[in-house]
């Protein structure tokens, strides 16, 4: 096993846990990213904002290791190169990738699934049949209080409600402990309620976590963000608070210059 010195938290946090240089994507011709510069720090809750096409999800699946990028690197805790790993290589360095849809078994419970998510390298009736230790006891409900379903730890889980299918998978992932989580709009397609306690429980992962949330839902940004990304056309286009980055004009040209767009097209049809 390769082994490296541990680096101070406050180095960590200065340098950013995760930092992508000059990433570009070329899918056939066609540069999904062009030279994209991303840092993201330790313990941050940062939303990654932009117009359909900007390229936002390419970036978390160059982070994950799904797509290989042309040329640059990305780098975790500072030296890993994530661009040489595997992607269940880099989920075993401490990268968790959650996408839009929720992948769970129907048939199985919550608690089942927690079970399985926590002894990810045995088969999964291997691991329910595996005896649980009280330590194992205890994190499997510390869990269950996190994402709001203890009452429905037994319950199967093809019943749950769209919501609660996105917090069980989301608490999936954190049994397997991660230190960057990457979340493509976790709440897409859920009541204002469910958005609401989305947005309180991404806020709770990023006291020990560092987060990136892709997202359209302007309004659930400006409620939770604590800094914002802004692609466009592949590229980094601003950064900032969500006041800072909503007053910058290339934000507004961006935006609004689509918006224009789209009004002429109706004016026009």
């Amino acid at each position: 096993m390769e082994m490296r010195p541990a680096q101070k938290p406050e180095a960590r946090k200065a340098s950013g846990i995760l930092r992508c240089e000059e990433i570009v994507v070329d899918f056939d011709g066609f540069k999904a990213l062009q030279g994209m510069n991303f840092t993201l720090r330790q313990g941050e809750l940062r939303f990654l904002i932009g117009p359909n096409g900007a390229g936002k999800t390419t970036l978390l699946d160059v982070i994950c290791g799904k797509v290989k990028p042309a040329s640059g690197r990305v780098l975790f805790r500072g030296e890993i190169d994530l661009t040489k790993r595997r992607e269940h290589q880099i989920a075993r360095l401490g990268i968790g990738r959650k996408f839009q849809a929720p992948s769970i078994f129907p048939s199985l419970t919550v608690r089942e699934h927690l079970e399985i998510a926590m002894r990810q390298d045995r088969g999964v009736f291997a691991t329910l049949r595996a005896k649980m230790t009280p330590a194992d006891e205890e994190r499997i409900a510390e869990q269950l209080r996190m994402i709001g379903l203890e009452a429905k730890a037994g319950r199967k889980a093809g019943s749950l409600s769209h919501g609660e299918k996105q917090w069980l998978e989301i608490g999936m992932m954190l049994m397997q402990e991660p230190e960057v989580l990457l979340l493509d709009e976790p709440a897409a397609g859920m009541t204002d309620r469910e958005t609401e306690k989305t947005g309180l429980l991404l806020r709770e992962i990023a006291r020990r976590r560092s987060v990136v949330v892709v997202e359209h839902d302007m309004e659930f940004v400006r409620n939770f963000a604590s800094s914002v990304t802004v692609m466009h056309e592949g590229r980094l286009l601003a950064e900032g608070s969500v006041d800072e980055v909503q007053r910058d004009e290339r934000v507004m040209e961006v935006y609004l210059g689509r918006r224009r767009d789209a009004d002429a097209g109706r004016s026009t049809a």
